[in-house]
């Protein structure tokens, strides 16, 4: 058996309307479709499909990323639009970080470096700490996105990042349904 892994910090209940509201600014525009604001999350690293006899060492190298990232609790704010890959062609469009990236990109690069060690597959971009807000199915509504992401500077709220998890997620009729595997201290 395996299971489809990543490694998250998942943003608080009380920043689901917040991140709903924003994505109600992009209703109008067509092609998109929507993330679940209550299930929204900013991904360290995204494994794949792990065989589940390799949790156990997955388990111990995540938990000494965490140790060799040595980053106490810190607070994140969440503001700003992107997009991937670019303005010109839209695939995923997400809310970015104000404060905290610094932290998150440390955490990431530590993960990177254990997880490689193991034989995950490395990153393919640049590291950009964002949660994703909706993916574009096709451009119908490019136009809109791109006078949105360019005009808004919107900010969703903050939280304060004192773990990181090892989430599953399961391919559902209605969308992915995350569960957390294991919870990693930053106290």
């Amino acid at each position: 058996m395996s299971d489809r892994l990543f490694v998250s910090v998942d943003l608080p209940d009380d920043l689901a309307d917040p991140v709903a509201d924003l994505q109600a600014e992009f209703a109008n525009a067509g092609g998109l479709t929507f993330t679940d604001p209550e299930q929204a999350h900013l991904t360290l690293k995204f494994l794949g499909d792990v065989d589940e006899t390799q949790l156990p060492d997955l388990t111990r190298e995540l938990a000494a990323a965490v140790a060799d990232a040595d980053i106490s609790p810190f607070e994140a704010r969440f503001g700003g639009l992107g997009v991937f890959p670019s303005l010109e062609y839209i695939s995923v469009l997400w809310l970015g970080t104000e404060t905290g990236g610094e932290e998150l990109t440390r955490l990431h690069e530590a993960l990177e470096e254990r997880t490689m060690a193991m034989g995950f597959e490395p990153e393919t971009h640049e590291f950009t700490p964002h949660v994703t807000l909706a993916r574009m199915e096709h451009a119908g509504g490019k136009e809109l996105v791109q006078e949105l992401v360019t005009e808004r500077d919107p900010t969703v709220g903050e939280m304060r990042v004192d773990e990181i998890r090892l989430t599953e997620s399961t391919l559902t009729n209605e969308g992915p349904a995350y569960a957390t595997v294991e919870r990693f201290s930053l106290e």
